[in-house]
This record gives structure tokens, C-alpha cells and sequence, in this order.
């Protein structure tokens, strides 16, 4: 996707949050793509740090709607942070990553499976049982080594670092994303 429609998705997602914050701000939502069924993960920082991500693994819904209903639930209900106030608006960069459709891996125990992951281009979906959890491919900035990407991948899923099943499950799909410059953003608001 071109980085125009990027910059449509990041507009639309941070002025959805910014009318939700009391401080209305529109953005042009009526180009035909944004209608096609997406799935997206909203990613907020601020000063490098996690802020809320929140998406969909699955393209259910048209992409208009996804990235609107992520961004809100990224600022307001990611369960690892507090709601996002008003006075932080100014210090949150957003970041949309719009999935590709997931790929199931087949493979023969965990060495398999780590040998069939590609850094820092795949995201993984790790399935057991009622267990789920996934890394977009950012996350291999912080985790670049296979092993400790899943280990901590088994541990957002509730899981301990060393588990494994046969019944395990992995997907992986790949991201187109964008992130708001910092000094455009900056400059918006002076």
C-alpha cells in the first residue's frame, strides 16, 4: 500500500482518538480502499516506550472501521496501561501496521518451528489450546534471537517461557506500516 494511504490510515486513527480525548479533528475517510475488508494493529509510543496496541488478526470488518475501533481501544482499553488523557495527546506517536492474511507453519517440534521463523519480517500467532498470543514483526527490534522471541511469545499467552506441545500452533503474516514523524506531528500542534 502506498504511503499516501498510510498517511490516511495514521490521520484517521489519530484524529479518532483525538475526538474521543474532547478535541475534535477530522480526517479524510472517503477513498473506496478504506471500504475493502482489513486487518490492522494500532501501536502508541511515546518517547520510545509502549503505549497501547491493540488490532485484528483477521480481515473481518472494512478497514475504515478497523483502524478506528483499534486506535480507540489502544488509547482507551489495553489492559496494560490506563485510559490515555487529554494532556498526552501532544507526547503519543501512533503507529498502523495493516496485516497481510496468515500463513499456518507446518513443522516438527519447537527447533523446526524456530527454524522456519524469519526475523524481523515475520509476526507470529502462537495457539494452544485457549492459550493465544502474537508479536508483530516490530518486535524483533527488541527480541531479535528466535529463541527468546518465542519464549516470550509462549509468555504473553500465559504460558512459561520453556513450554511446548505437540498441539502447539504457529501463523505468521507480514505488515505494511507506518509511524507519524515526529516533527510533522510536533509541528501540527504549534
Amino acid at each position: 500500500m502506498p504511503i499516501d494511504q498510510g498517511n490516511t490510515l495514521l490521520a484517521i486513527a489519530r484524529a479518532e482518538i483525538s475526538t474521543a480525548l474532547g478535541r475534535p479533528l477530522s480526517a479524510a475517510a472517503d477513498a473506496p480502499w478504506l471500504h475493502h475488508p482489513g486487518a490492522t494493529f494500532v501501536t502508541l509510543t511515546q518517547a520510545g516506550e509502549l503505549r497501547g496496541c491493540i488490532g485484528s488478526l483477521e480481515a473481518r470488518r472494512p478497514l475504515l472501521q478497523d483502524v478506528k475501533a483499534n486506535a480507540l481501544a489502544a488509547a482507551f482499553q489495553d489492559p496494560r496501561f490506563m485510559p490515555l488523557e487529554r494532556g498526552e495527546l501532544e507526547l503519543t506517536r501512533v503507529e498502523i501496521s495493516l496485516l497481510s492474511p496468515s500463513e499456518a507453519l507446518t513443522f516438527n517440534g519447537e527447533q523446526d518451528a524456530l527454524a522456519q521463523l524469519r526475523p524481523h519480517i515475520d509476526g507470529i500467532v502462537f495457539e494452544y489450546r485457549h492459550y493465544r498470543s502474537t508479536f508483530l514483526p516490530q518486535v524483533w527490534e527488541q527480541l531479535p534471537d528466535p529463541e527468546t522471541f518465542m519464549a516470550h511469545l509462549k509468555r504473553k499467552a500465559g504460558l512459561t517461557y520453556d513450554f511446548w506441545a505437540e498441539s502447539v500452533r504457529l501463523s505468521r503474516y507480514t505488515v505494511s506500516k507506518w509511524k507519524e514523524p515526529e516533527a510533522a506531528r510536533e509541528a501540527k500542534q504549534a
